[in-house]
């Protein structure tokens, strides 16, 4: 339904953060115990929190549960910040590598995916970025199935609810902001047939689970 609207795709974009960070290790140019340092605009930004501490460093592997289990903003942004220096030019490099693998309508103007007017994708989008990542980064594709994470102490559960259930989910992410309501992107795998669940706009984190269930059981 819509498939090529553009919408709001909250934190579901991170999706694509997450995939820049995983071209970098592939390629070499970093690797698990990296360090980046938390900036005070990483350290500040509201939302959804790893609860890093400013002018530490995190390694980027707690950095990728950080952002995959706990959603975490001020993560993407230290990531952000790493990477390409600012998040201004990370978010300019998004747009670009979307491009080039295939995401037809997606403008990033930040790593988070923090509510702006003009950070758009669509659902086809989504579902062209979950293929690619499962395709073309196998040995770093378990993160996106963890179930909890602790760092600072502070002990929290991925947001996916299809993890949760009987189904067998192993992905991949949630999203919800104001302008964008409840939204999930899943992956479930069963007798060597994986199904992928893209959903936006429901209006409650309930909804959100009992809707995907539903149609992931369609499926």
């Amino acid at each position: 339904k819509e498939a090529n609207s553009r919408i709001y795709p909250a934190s579901m974009s991170k999706l694509m953060t997450l995939y820049i960070l995983f071209e970098e290790l592939s390629e070499g140019n970093i690797n698990m115990e990296s360090e980046f340092l938390v900036s005070k605009k990483a350290w500040k930004k509201g939302g959804s929190k790893m609860f890093v501490n400013v002018n530490s460093k995190v390694r980027v592997e707690d950095l990728i549960r950080g952002i995959i289990v706990q959603s975490g903003n001020d993560a993407c942004i230290v990531l952000a910040e790493g990477l390409s220096g600012s998040e201004e030019l990370f978010s300019e490099e998004l747009t670009e590598l979307g491009k080039e693998i295939g995401l037809k309508n997606s403008f990033f103007t930040n790593s988070t995916g923090w509510p702006d007017p003009q950070h758009l994708m669509t659902l086809d989008d989504l579902l062209t970025l979950s293929i690619k990542t499962i395709e073309d980064f196998p040995e770093l594709y378990h993160y996106y199935s963890e179930k909890e994470f602790t760092y600072s102490g502070i002990k929290q559960l991925n947001r996916n609810p299809l993890l949760f259930t009987e189904l067998n989910s192993d992905g991949l992410k949630t999203g919800h902001t104001s302008l964008g309501g409840y939204g999930l992107v899943a992956t479930v795998m069963k007798n060597k047939r994986r199904l992928i669940l893209v959903l936006n706009g429901l209006n409650s984190s309930k909804n959100r689970a009992r809707e995907a269930e539903r149609l992931i059981k369609i499926g």
